[in-house]
């Protein structure tokens, strides 16, 4: 068996009036980094007359990919780059910011119960300055006794899903019933996570609660999964990233003084000297381009904390 690292999340306020919470296991002050999977937010289920729903106006990004993973509800992704699409349970958005990038996230009007996982993927050196993409995949279920799994990334289980990553990447949801013990062959060069969306299960014998994130480094060639009740589980791995990385906000840098310089340039932007009207389409010359089609103002971005930003990994 591994060393099991547990890691209780914590609420942060996703934004709005009513400010729909999510509780956020990584980056932590125990861990920063699954592999090269950087920022692991969970959510819901809630009731969307109560909170709100999700409603994220346009904001940049730089040098990651996003992962959009719905257990209930359906989120509508518009992006600069010209993709539209809608996430629903049971279905991956990987978007790939490259070296920039900018999108909005907003529940659709007859969501009533909004609930999943919102991930980010941190891109190597090489990978990090190239263009930004999307994918769509909706996974067929693989099941067995007592389980059933959907490979969004990387293989599992006998399944591969096809979907291009700039690092080799595991990525999983499996649904398990209460007394199944589910040992998973896994990559031994892999650090692994198991998120709990619900119920609670030992991984690799020690208990892990709803909403924590268990954490295991390279070494073990399987994780095993014992559902103590009827649970739900998220499953992410990676090679270790090997490269430190600077978080702040919406980006991932390499220096405190790369992420100042996105900031100044998303400010400008956004401002009104940075846009034309173009063919009665909002158009904006820079990095992080303008959402097609999306009418809600772009978000300016945060003060920069005082002191000077600190590498991760």
């Amino acid at each position: 068996m591994s060393t099991v690292e547990v890691i209780c999340p914590r609420e942060v306020p996703l934004g709005g009036l009513r400010a729909m919470q999510v509780r956020r296991t990584l980056p932590s002050r125990e861990r920063s980094l699954v592999g090269a999977w950087c920022f692991v937010d969970h959510y819901g289920p809630d009731l969307v007359d109560d909170t709100g729903g999700m409603s994220v106006p346009p904001h940049p990004h730089t040098g990651l990919q996003t992962v959009s993973w719905l257990f209930t509800g359906e989120i509508e992704h518009r992006d600069s780059d010209g993709h539209h699409a809608r996430v629903r349970p049971g279905e991956l958005n990987l978007m790939t910011a490259g070296s920039g990038i900018s999108h909005s996230e907003v529940s659709t009007s007859d969501t009533s119960v909004l609930h999943g996982v919102q991930l980010w993927v941190a891109l190597h050196e090489a990978a990090r300055s190239g263009l930004p993409g999307f994918e769509h995949y909706a996974p067929t279920p693989v099941r067995g006794a007592g389980w059933e799994a959907r490979v969004v990334l990387g293989s599992l289980l006998g399944d591969t899903a096809p979907v291009s990553t700039a690092t080799p990447l595991l990525g999983a949801e499996l649904v398990l019933e209460a007394g199944t013990r589910l040992q998973l062959d896994v990559d031994r060069g892999f650090e692994h996570g198991v998120l709990v969306d619900t119920g609670a299960v030992r991984v690799d014998g020690v208990e892990v609660g709803r909403g924590e994130l268990a954490c295991t480094d390279p070494g073990s060639a399987t994780v095993e999964i014992l559902a103590a009740e009827d649970a739900r589980v998220v499953l992410l791995g990676g090679p270790t990233f090997g490269e430190q990385i600077m978080m702040w906000w919406n980006f991932v840098g390499r220096s405190h003084e790369e992420i100042v310089a996105f900031r100044d340039e998303w400010q400008r932007q956004i401002s009104p000297a940075g846009h034309v009207v173009a063919d009665s389409q909002e158009v904006a010359a820079g990095r992080f381009g303008v959402v097609v089609g999306e009418h809600l103002p772009p978000v300016p971005a945060p003060a920069l904390p005082a002191v000077r930003l600190r590498p991760r990994g």
